[in-house]
This record gives C-alpha cells, sequence and structure tokens, in this order.
C-alpha cells in the first residue's frame, strides 16, 4: 500500500502543474482585466499598475514567476482586496468552509445511510416509495431555494436560527443549523439513492443467500456480510463530493453571508482577482487527488478482493 500511496502521489504532481497552467492561461485569455472600472484611467496610470504587478511581462515569464512563487508557498497579493494577501484571504475563508463542509457531509451520511438501507429493505414497498419520492425532490430541488425558504420560515418568522454570520470564534448549534441543513439535503437524497441501488444488488448476491442459509441472524448478515460492499460506491462517490462541500457552497455562503471560499472564489472570478481564482483551483484540485487516494485506499479496507500491487 506503501508504494502505491507514493506512486499515486507522485503521478499527482504533473496533474497539478497541467491543471495550474491551464488555469494561468485560461484566465488571463478571458476579457476584461482586474483594473477595469467605470472610472477611466489614463494610459500612463494603468501601464503603471501593469508594470508593478508585473503584467507587462510576457506571459510564459509571468507563468514561471507564479511557480517560483507558489514553490515557496508565496500565492502573491490580491488585486481587488486591498492590503491584502491570497493566503490570508484563503486562511480566513477556508475553516468557515471545512467546518460547513464536513457537518453537511456527515449530517448526510447519519441521514442518508440509514434511509438507503430502509428502502433496500423494503423494495417495491410503502417505505421504499416514500423514501425515494423524498429523494427525487432533495435533488431536483436546488439549494437557491430551499436556503431563503428556511431562513425565510425558520430564521425571520418562527427566530429560531440566526439567518447569517457564521463566525468561528463563537460558533453554536443555532448559528449551524440553517446553512448545514441546507447543504446537506441535496448528498442525503444521492447518498440514500447509492445506498438503495448498491444495496438491492449486494442483498441478491451469492455470498449474502449463502450467509442467510447457514442461518446467521439478518443483523449479522446486513452488517458483516452485505454492508461493506453496499458502501463500495458510496465511497467512490465520497471523494469528490467531500472536496466539493469543503471549498464551499457559493449559493449557501450568499444566502446566509459566509464569508467562506466559495463565495471569494466567484466574486474573485468576475473581478478578475487572479492570484485569489489560481489559489482556490489549486486547493480544489489538491483536495480532489487527496480524497481519491483515500477513497481508494479505503476500498481495499471495505473489500479484501483489491489489491495494490
Amino acid at each position: 500500500m506503501f508504494s502505491y500511496t507514493i506512486k499515486r502521489l507522485l503521478i499527482a504532481i504533473p496533474t497539478i502543474f497541467i491543471i495550474i497552467a491551464a488555469a494561468f492561461f485560461l484566465m488571463r485569455a478571458a476579457p476584461g482585466s482586474p483594473f477595469d472600472s467605470e472610472r477611466a484611467m489614463s494610459p500612463e496610470i494603468r501601464a503603471m499598475i501593469m508594470a508593478h504587478y508585473g503584467f507587462d511581462k510576457p506571459l510564459s515569464v509571468q507563468f514561471l514567476e507564479y511557480l517560483k512563487g507558489l514553490f515557496t508557498l508565496d500565492l502573491g497579493p490580491s488585486l481587488i482586496y486591498k492590503d491584502q494577501s491570497v493566503t490570508k484571504i484563503i486562511a480566513s475563508g477556508f475553516p468557515k468552509s471545512i467546518v460547513l463542509g464536513l457537518s453537511s457531509l456527515s449530517l448526510a451520511l447519519f441521514i442518508g445511510v440509514p434511509l438507503g438501507l430502509v428502502a433496500a429493505l423494503n423494495q417495491n414497498k410503502a417505505q421504499d416509495y416514500s423514501i425515494m419520492a423524498i429523494a427525487m425532490a432533495g435533488i431536483c430541488i436546488p439549494t437557491f431555494v430551499t436556503g431563503p425558504i428556511l431562513s425565510l420560515v425558520f430564521g425571520v418568522y418562527l427566530g429560531w436560527f440566526p439567518t447569517a454570520g457564521l463566525d468561528l470564534g463563537r460558533m453554536t448549534i443555532e448559528t449551524m443549523t440553517l446553512p448545514v441543513i441546507t447543504l446537506a439535503l441535496p448528498q442525503i437524497a444521492i447518498i440514500s439513492r447509492l445506498v438503495r441501488a448498491s444495496a438491492i444488488e449486494v442483498l441478491g448476491s451469492n455470498f449474502v443467500r449463502t450467509a442467510r442459509a447457514k442461518g446467521l441472524p439478518e443483523i449479522w448478515v446486513l452488517s458483516r456480510h452485505a454492508m461493506r460492499a453496499a458502501l463500495l460506491p458510496l465511497v467512490s462517490y465520497l471523494g469528490p463530493a467531500c472536496a466539493s462541500l469543503i471549498t464551499g457552497s457559493v449559493v449557501i455562503e450568499t444566502v446566509f453571508q459566509l464569508p467562506g471560499i466559495g463565495r471569494n472564489f466567484v466574486t474573485s472570478a468576475l473581478q478578475r482577482d487572479y492570484p485569489v481564482v489560481m489559489a482556490v483551483v489549486i486547493l480544489y484540485a489538491a483536495l480532489i487527488i487527496i480524497l481519491n487516494l483515500i477513497a481508494d485506499i479505503l476500498y481495499g479496507v471495505l473489500d479484501p478482493k483489491v489489491t495494490y500491487e
């Protein structure tokens, strides 16, 4: 397993490099610049600003200088947020995004996995149809609809929960409830459908029928035999899903006014803040690679047939 992990990490190096290069040149190929504004700027002042940030140099030189700074963990200054470095912006937004994302994923697993198992054990019965109907609604209704509705009902009308301002310094269940539930609802629906489909296939397999024929209690058949195999598709899904949730949800962070990196990413992309966009892209790519590697390792834990040779 150790050699497999090292090999995957070595393969990740050129992958990250390609992602960085693609993001760097695509951002600069897009129309507009960070210094476009409603107020007209004289050519002299514009040339001075471009020279200050090194934008007067050829793109190849700019790219090499960016890579040099990246190797020294210098992500550069923000072009829009004055007197703030990219590292400071990411450091301030990432903790909020990671707490929100992991909390939502934990809630989705806690609810989605049991719902999927109940639906699988009651295939084509009322419980199955009810759970799958709710799951389809959770998938079809987007978060930009459920977020404002939950905020309006439980935050404004009933006054049970705050509707904005997640602050890590005074984090409570009340401040986390609405954002976490809104972000978790689509994941609960997806996870329940994945677990149901996988569990139905596993429960009809030969090794489960053999375990039942030997007279094992149903709880042992489910926990010791069927559960591990049924969770394999879920493990594959959780890698990219976890990375997506951790890097933040733009809709959730906008509705509940959370200063996470997802909201910073969209704002920076619209205003051509190249360093911030590059930092978020690199962070997201690194999370995808690491979490997919963890998912592949978990395959070997859950499925003895998987080897790393």
